[in-house]
């Protein structure tokens, strides 16, 4: 097998579904060794099931993985090490939708929480990569999967968003720290991407809704974050670093605007968890204004 990550270990946070899941089979494809870290231990097994398929079962390993938990992180990036020998790149892709409905009617423990997973998570994975990939004195890729959610209003929930923003301006910081190492700091921003995290219950609907936003006339699919992190992951981007690429169709040169604007948007109607594809449960609810009485 030879390709543009020859010899490379990456780990994949997230790797278990979705983008993460195609990432890490096109890392796989391109000759690195890949450690995947998912709560979801049903489709992580589906995603080792897949590598084993193209005889790849020696090239992926897996570990059940709390990405809001230091040690649970720090384990996983040793097991990369322990594993393969080494670490090349760090994917900080694991992500949920979150809490969302008014700000007024948000629950602050699933505030923590959703923080916790979308950006707590990241500086897990930035500080425990940053500490092999100095070590090792070869330089590096940290990526992270940000949202065009977190460069303009109006992609996503509030604190979803809140937290995508702060992923894309700790990426350029950061990126300027570990300049000197040779340790590359970029993100993904993602656009409308279909995945298990937007509606898999109602493609129906969702689909043709959300296209209807978007200039370029196909859905974006994982496999164009795959391409993008594989990017930002071989040596093509070797004088790339503290940048946000944005991975969207054209949403935003045109503004976004999916979820519709003030009382009447989508995410002022329902208040609830959006767990996304961890096997954890996810709520929602109507919202009672006060002038509905």
């Amino acid at each position: 097998m030879s390709g543009r990550l020859d010899g490379r270990v990456a780990v994949v946070t997230g790797g278990a579904s979705g983008m993460g899941r195609a990432t890490a089979l096109r890392f796989i494809e391109e000759g690195a060794r890949v450690v995947i870290g998912d709560l979801n231990e049903e489709t992580a097994a589906e995603t080792v099931a897949l590598a084993g398929q193209r005889d790849w079962s020696d090239r992926i390993a897996y570990q059940a993985t709390d990405v809001a938990e230091e040690a649970d992180i720090e384990a996983l990036l040793g097991l990369a090490v322990e594993r393969f020998g080494r670490l090349d790149c760090v994917f900080n892709n694991a992500g949920i939708g979150g809490v969302f409905g008014p700000i007024d009617q948000l629950d602050v423990a699933d505030w923590d929480q959703t923080v916790a997973v979308l950006l707590r998570s990241v500086f897990l994975g930035m500080k425990h990569g940053a500490r092999i990939l100095k070590r090792q004195g070869e330089g590096g890729s940290i990526i992270s999967t940000a949202s065009i959610a977190g460069i303009n209003g109006g992609a996503g929930p509030t604190c979803y968003s809140a937290a995508k923003a702060a992923v894309i301006n700790l990426t350029k910081t950061v990126s300027m720290e570990l300049a000197e190492a040779h340790i590359r700091v970029n993100a993904i921003a993602p656009g409308i991407v279909w995945t298990p995290l937007l509606r898999p219950d109602d493609p129906d609907t969702v689909v043709p809704e959300m296209m209807a936003k978007q200039p370029w006339p196909e859905p974006g699919r994982p496999e164009h974050i795959a391409a993008a992190a594989l990017y930002l992951a071989s040596d093509d981007s070797a004088f790339v670093t503290g940048e946000c690429l944005t991975v969207d169709g054209g949403l935003m040169a045109q503004g976004p605007n999916l979820w519709g604007r003030g009382a009447g948007g989508r995410f002022q109607n329902f208040a609830g968890y959006n767990a996304g594809s961890t096997g954890q449960q996810s709520s929602s609810a109507r919202v009672t204004r006060d002038d509905e009485g």
